[in-house]
């Protein structure tokens, strides 16, 4: 099975962005800076944009959710190897 969402980049065409790729139906893919991922996104639908507006909000919810707890793992992770020194 694969993971709904998965984190992406393409540091050699884009190095200032970052890609959430939501990998069930309705598939997308939300673009963005790296630095301020919640005020300049944009989707890249791979399969038919929805016509429900509130599914698109919660989705686009649910890919900054999981980009917050990549974050925030990564964060903690880097906290813990600092302490360990």
């Amino acid at each position: 099975m694969l993971p709904k969402f998965l984190l992406a980049d393409n540091s050699q065409m884009a190095p200032d962005s970052i890609y959430v790729v939501h990998n069930e139906t309705p598939r997308f893919i939300i673009e963005s800076d790296i630095d301020d991922f919640w005020s300049n996104q944009f989707i890249h639908w791979i399969d038919e944009e929805p016509d429900n507006e509130e599914l698109v909000e919660q989705l686009v919810a649910e890919a900054e959710a999981f980009l917050d707890d990549e974050f925030s793992r990564d964060y903690d992770e880097d906290e813990e190897d600092d302490s360990e020194e």
